[in-house]
């Protein structure tokens, strides 16, 4: 089992890093995004509530099958980060992004479901009881963090807006905004970004729509104010900042498919026996470690996700 019971003291913010170091990395709430700009859920019956000045989460219910490796610290989480709207190198993300305000946001819900519209992050969030949980994420690089996030079953949002039954897909895109996110203006990728996941893939226990971590709202740097997580796939595919959620019969584009599709496939899940056409899988580094360890594959979680993939040429899925 990779999986494992996590200990109550697992993923408490205070064991981990001073909340002085988030707060500083939170530099935009001081630009008046305390009033308009914080994941206000303080009308949530039963979900976390967030306190406009602090970006606590407060009430998460903490998911049993977290992994109880060590995690990493909060600020290495926010300032060693992949996300090219904000830069392409891994600290741009964590300099440009803190002026970035996630206000006003809206989810829009499209394709072949009984429900679609428009709806506010607040509206979109409330019917739901946030959880957290501490995954394992792999960037495809070979480098790699254990991080606590705390979002929503993705899951439950799915049979909330009831898909028809001709979704076999669900795509997801990210904001498109050259003033709010500079690398924009350039075309580094195929602008916006997006990604996507098969239906028996997004609503698999293990995948949620995240909006925090370390039991506060997400940084600006790590997808505010909501984004996928997929802990068996490489990081590229927990897209983030999102605006559009969609419903289709078939297999969306992805961003690094279209921009490397001999290096990016769509299902793009971790294998060690799967080397990339630039470099070897088969191991990778923890951030903060210093040696390298044997990569696992499905990034560890294959008891849970193996079997999605059992019918399948294997040279199509990694």
């Amino acid at each position: 089992m990779l999986i494992r019971i996590a200990k109550p003291s697992d993923v408490k913010t205070s064991d981990i890093t001073p909340k002085t170091i988030f707060m500083n990395r939170r530099a935009f709430l001081a630009t008046g995004a305390a009033g308009a700009g914080a994941l206000a859920l303080g009308a949530v019956p039963a979900a976390a509530a967030m306190l406009a000045q602090t970006g606590k989460l407060d009430g998460a219910v903490k998911w049993p099958l977290s992994t109880d490796e060590e995690l990493t610290p909060l600020s290495k989480i926010t300032s060693y980060n992949n996300f090219y709207e904000f830069g392409t190198d891994k600290g741009d993300p964590e300099r440009n992004a803190r002026f970035f305000n996630p206000r006003p946001w809206s989810v829009e819900i499209a394709g072949a479901a009984k429900t679609t519209g428009s709806f506010d992050i607040d509206e979109f969030v409330k019917p739901y009881t946030l959880e957290e949980r501490v995954y394992r994420m792999r960037c495809v690089e070979a480098w790699s963090m254990v991080i606590p996030w705390v979002g929503i079953p993705l899951a439950d949002i799915i049979k909330r807006y009831e898909p028809t039954g001709s979704a076999k897909f669900v795509a997801f895109e990210t904001l498109f905004d050259t003033k709010r996110f500079p690398e924009q203006n350039r075309a580094t990728l195929d602008w916006p970004y997006v990604e996507g996941l098969r239906m028996d893939e997004a609503m698999n226990p293990l995948t949620i729509l995240a909006v925090g971590l370390y039991g506060d709202a997400l940084p600006n740097q790590n997808g505010a104010p909501i984004r996928v997580v997929v802990p068996w796939k490489y990081g590229y595919k927990s897209i983030k900042s999102i605006v559009k959620i969609s419903f289709q019969e078939t297999m969306p584009p992805t961003t690094w498919n279209i921009q490397a599709p001999q290096e990016y496939g769509f299902y793009s899940n971790v294998s060690p026996a799967a080397s990339h056409p630039r470099w070897s899988q088969a191991t990778e580094r923890r951030i903060g470690e210093f040696f390298r360890r044997d990569t696992l594959p499905y990034n560890g979680y294959a008891e849970e996700v193996a079997s999605l993939y059992t019918k399948m040429d294997p040279s199509k899925i990694f």
